[in-house]
């Protein structure tokens, strides 16, 4: 399941989605994080699949290779699911079996707010899949450049941010490893009761935190030789530039946005 983690991975390629701007990429997962709560019905909720299909169809990323990202959070997904079915008690009831009873709207709710977890994993997935962590980097800080005046390490945060994105799929593939290593040893970590579970964690965590302080010390001591001082005087390699492509994409949030608004309850 580790090596299946898709969030934090980049994926170069040529795609529409992958020659935006950064900036206007980080613009619309955000403002896009914000429409998706104007979705209500059935039909807002439509639009909002079928323009994440959209995306996902325009950015040229396997649609199953971005269901078997979910994998590891699809727990996550079912308990929200249920927690709104089995606890919203409005609306005519669907399932009776006398201990337990379905309302219409407690599943309403239930579909629609895995709808809207669902659409926004798959937006910020395809964000970092089609955009590299130094790209990441760039454009955070130049939209985050207003806090200098405030006095605000800008270019410190954004990297921090890149860096912990790039970690992610690092660290997964690097648990992967561990607990084959232990299965192949004799170690099971996923039979037995709670107790003897949580004790099979501990050689695994050991060995992972290890790991991780190395990969850590690695990175410093590469980035000390290289002469980095921080953001003060240093210049880009790679000059951000905005084109008709960037605008095309805010564009189709504010259509989308007004799509929203009037079918909406």
């Amino acid at each position: 399941m580790m090596e299946k983690m898709i969030f934090g991975r980049y994926i170069p390629g040529d795609s529409f989605v992958h020659k935006l701007d950064p900036r206007a990429k980080l613009i619309f997962v955000f403002v896009f994080i914000v429409i998706v709560f104007l979705a209500n019905n059935v039909i807002t909720y439509g639009v909002l699949l079928a323009f994440t299909l959209f995306i996902i169809v325009i950015s040229r990323i396997r649609l199953y290779f971005l269901i078997n990202g979910l994998k590891p959070i699809i727990f996550l997904m079912i308990f929200t699911f249920l927690l709104h079915t089995l606890f919203t008690r409005e609306g005519a009831v669907v399932l009776d079996l006398g201990f337990l009873k379905i309302y219409e709207q407690g599943l309403r709710q239930g579909i629609f707010i895995s709808i809207r977890f669902l659409v926004l994993v798959f937006m910020t997935s395809i964000l970092t899949l089609t955009t590299s962590p130094i790209s990441i980097t760039d454009g955070l800080e130049v939209l985050l450049n207003p806090l200098k005046k405030i006095k605000i390490p800008v270019h410190e945060l954004a990297l921090m941010m890149s860096i912990s994105l790039r970690f992610i799929p690092t660290l997964m593939d690097e648990t992967d490893k561990i607990m084959k290593a232990q299965m192949a040893r004799g170690s099971d970590l996923s039979a037995g009761p709670i107790k003897d579970r949580l004790k099979a964690v501990v050689p695994l965590l050991v060995p992972l935190f290890v790991s991780a302080f190395k990969r850590a010390e690695d990175l410093a001591t590469a980035m000390e030789v290289r002469g980095y001082r921080g953001g003060e005087g240093r210049t880009r390699y790679r000059q951000l530039k905005w084109d008709y492509r960037d605008m095309i994409c805010l564009g189709s949030l504010v259509i989308l946005a007004a799509v929203l608004v009037f079918y909406r309850n």
